[in-house]
């Protein structure tokens, strides 16, 4: 599934994959780190039809400032004629998106294969 990597910085790696663009968001996202993902951010979210996943999998801690992130990704990219998703499980940030309500504008999906419309490898039944 993976096509292509690379850490802009050590809070947002991006990748190219099935004609997605995944923006995995790590580590903790605050003010400091805002500011370093904003420029990264607006270049991937401001190309015209760009399909833009935004993955908190690798979030360890998500204020206010994250909540920025997710809202002006999603404006740019629909802006521009695109789609945007988002992957998100963690119970405290789902609980922040719900309270604030960006959970309605940007509904979270538990996995990156449920956006990418990807089945999970199954198990070998025949037993080899």
């Amino acid at each position: 599934m993976r096509q292509g990597s690379a850490s802009l910085t050590r809070h947002l790696r991006v990748r190219r994959v099935r004609g997605h663009t995944v923006l995995e968001f790590l580590g903790e996202i605050d003010i400091a780190s805002a500011d370093e993902i904003v420029p990264h951010l607006d270049r991937e979210t401001g190309r015209p039809g760009a399909r833009v996943v935004l993955d908190l999998g690798g979030v360890e801690f998500f204020d206010c400032s994250g909540l920025r992130l997710l809202h002006r990704a999603r404006r740019r990219v629909l802006d521009g004629g695109g789609e945007v998703h988002l992957v998100c499980v963690h119970p405290l940030t789902l609980r922040m998106l719900r309270i604030t309500g960006l959970a309605r504008l940007l509904p979270p999906r538990p996995a990156l294969a449920d956006v990418l419309g990807v089945s999970p490898p199954s198990e070998d039944r025949t037993g080899r």
